[in-house]
């Protein structure tokens, strides 16, 4: 494409592109990730730094209960940005999958078309050979004509 176009996007090429996708999502993931840890640092050290701000006549539980809504807020600010890490990954997956399912949609349709045919108009099925009559029976014909127990003459039992 012309980087002149007024249309132009340079995601579009990696949208229409399941591997370039998974290439950029997992560069962003890469990059929160290391927001994430740079964040989790700030959040260990903003509480031991809160939480040892006392003022004078305070009790030993106030300074942590001010702390508690900033520790909180970071907390929240974590957990939204692993969920977001999480969701990336499984965008990249489901994107790869998505190109999977139209590739083999042509080939389920054929399929299915096919059995429809089936369906309407059957092969025509070879006949069983007619067994042969009682008395034109063999002696090794083994079971070709149906015998009782009592009536096995010269064979033997199972």
């Amino acid at each position: 494409m012309n980087s002149n176009d007024p249309n132009y996007s340079p995601l579009r090429d990696v949208a229409q592109n399941p591997e370039a996708t998974a290439r950029y999502l997992a560069d962003v993931q890469r990059v929160l990730l290391d927001i994430s840890k740079n964040l989790e640092t700030l959040a260990l050290e903003t509480r031991v730094h809160l939480r040892g701000m006392n003022v004078e006549g305070d009790r030993w539980y106030h300074a942590r209960l001010r702390a508690m809504p900033v520790e909180k807020a970071l907390g929240q600010v974590l957990r939204n940005l692993k969920n977001l890490t999480e969701g990336l990954e499984k965008s990249a997956y489901k994107r790869r999958a998505h190109d999977e399912a139209v590739v083999n949609t042509a080939k389920d349709r054929k399929e299915k078309e096919l059995e429809k045919q089936r369906k309407k108009n059957p092969s025509v099925l070879q006949a069983a050979p007619n067994p042969p009559q009682q008395g034109a029976q063999s002696e090794n014909s083994g079971y070709g004509a149906p015998t009782s127990i009592y009536d096995l003459g010269k064979r033997e039992s199972a």
